[in-house]
């Protein structure tokens, strides 16, 4: 068996956590509404992450607080000034005239009410009907509203104030206000913002969000009688899936806690941004045709990675349930997989599998093993299923080499007015570890093997062509 054998387990494996999305076979727009099913369980989201999420391209709840705290700055601070002015017993016209048309600046906390104005327009321009998401403004305004506080400080006259101790406190309220929204914004309004941006549930997308955010419903699942509990924000054991262990085949000898569930999915999300991204690079180059099939490739920082391109005669959600959840079916039709089991389901789209490949490229590749995360979700018109290395207590590396998958895809899209076929993409991206062997030799074999793979896959669809 040859390594393009080998190659389509270890690709079948990286399928699992990975995204093939890329150039002109899939042509992904993005312009339209991206719809995605979310990874992350409905009992782990906070309202940290919900009071960051943007709903219908609205502004967050934690981005209009912050507004509101800047408009609260600017009135706060007129109100002590006035109540400054009035308490040194003049008429009140006669006062703010002396404070504002006859401005001093040894004599006048006018301009103190100035700069929080000035401050006051700047951050809702900039954050508010903007909507930027980064620090630069605030730093600029804090840092020009503390150098003006600190240089008042020393041109007023102190000693001839009428009532020195209203006036400090509103320089130092001023200053203490400024940077409570520096801190406020920088440490809560953008860290929840980016979060919810990549784990909450949203139903329209805005063209400033990022690329994979929204998540629908309604797609087929093993797990279709409990996703109820996904969308509960409380952690209640009855939105686990470990009491679908027998169904998974998987081994109860050992578990991820809570909390490792919790990093596996964060992971999952990352992994099918990342993977995502890689498609959409324009810098593929092309290895080989094979008729309609081709294999294209890249440089990344561990090696060259593969991408296979083809058409299968099913429909997208067809190829999804099989590659997905008939994770135990693989060696059945893929004679390069000796072994292929789902560990642990985490939630409804994400997973933990191992594999075992088969020897390849006659016996020069021995046999290796495999644990790899899976996530899948809707993107644009397209089904992914992303994949990358992982480690799990119940499959400690033993007889066989440990097989190390980058961040990979499967991706099954959607063909216009072809409702029983679908582009298919796979991303490969895996070191085997060997020392001896020439990149040239694994590379050659790499690309026969997906091609095969392609073969193989569409030797056991047909049954289920219509």
């Amino acid at each position: 068996m040859d390594t393009a054998s080998f190659y389509t387990a270890d690709n079948q494996f990286q399928r699992n956590y990975q995204n093939p999305t890329v150039q002109s076979p899939l042509d992904i727009s993005h312009s339209n509404s991206i719809n995605t099913i979310h990874s992350i369980n409905r009992e782990f989201i906070s309202e940290n992450l919900i009071a960051g999420q943007r709903m219908n391209g609205r502004m967050s709840n934690i981005r209009r607080f912050f507004c509101l705290f800047v408009t609260f700055d600017f009135i706060f601070t007129g109100l002590m000034w006035i109540i400054c002015v009035m308490l040194k017993g003049e008429y009140i016209i006669t006062a703010l005239s002396e404070q504002i048309y006859h401005y001093n600046i040894h004599t006048s906390l006018f301009d103190i009410v100035l700069v929080a104005f000035l401050r006051f327009c700047s951050l809702l321009l900039f954050y508010a009907i903007l909507y930027i998401n980064h620090w630069i403004v605030i730093a600029l305004s804090t840092a020009l509203t503390s150098a003006a506080l600190i240089a008042k400080v020393f041109l007023y006259d102190w000693p001839h104030s009428s009532q020195p101790v209203f006036e400090v406190l509103l320089v130092l309220t001023s200053f203490v206000l400024s940077w409570g929204e520096a801190w406020f914004l920088d440490f809560r309004v953008i860290p929840q913002e980016e979060d919810a941006s990549r784990y909450i549930i949203n139903n329209l997308e805005s063209e400033r969000a990022p690329l994979i955010r929204n998540y629908i419903h309604g797609l087929p699942s093993l797990y279709t009688e409990s996703v109820g509990n996904f969308y509960s924000p409380l952690g209640t054991p009855e939105g686990s899936l470990h009491r679908f262990a027998d169904q998974l085949h998987q081994y109860p000898s050992a578990r991820f806690s809570r909390e490792q569930e919790d990093h596996h999915k964060s992971v999952a999300a990352r992994t099918l941004q990342d993977a995502w991204d890689l498609l959409q690079k324009r810098d593929w180059n092309l290895e080989k045709n094979n008729g309609d099939d081709f294999v294209e490739s890249r440089m990344e920082k561990g090696g060259k990675i593969f991408l296979l391109n083809a058409q299968m005669d099913v429909s997208p959600k067809y190829l999804l349930d099989d590659l997905y959840y008939k994770v135990q079916e693989l060696p059945a039709w893929n004679p390069a997989i000796l072994e292929s089991q789902k560990v642990q389901a985490i939630d409804e789209y994400t997973d933990i599998c191992y594999q075992v490949s088969a020897d390849a490229a006659g016996g020069l590749v021995k046999s290796r093993d495999f644990v790899t995360l899976r996530h899948w979700a809707q993107v644009e018109d397209c089904f992914v299923i992303a994949m990358v290395r992982t480690e799990h207590p119940s499959f400690p590396v033993d007889k066989y080499i440990r097989g190390e998958t980058g961040v990979g895809c499967h991706v099954m899209q959607t063909i216009p007015n072809e409702p029983n076929k679908c582009n298919f993409k796979w991303m490969i991206n895996t070191n085997l570890k060997l020392k001896f062997v020439p990149k040239s030799v694994i590379e050659k074999e790499m690309i026969a093997m997906m091609f095969k793979y392609a073969k193989d896959l569409r030797n056991h669809l047909k049954p289920e062509i219509i």
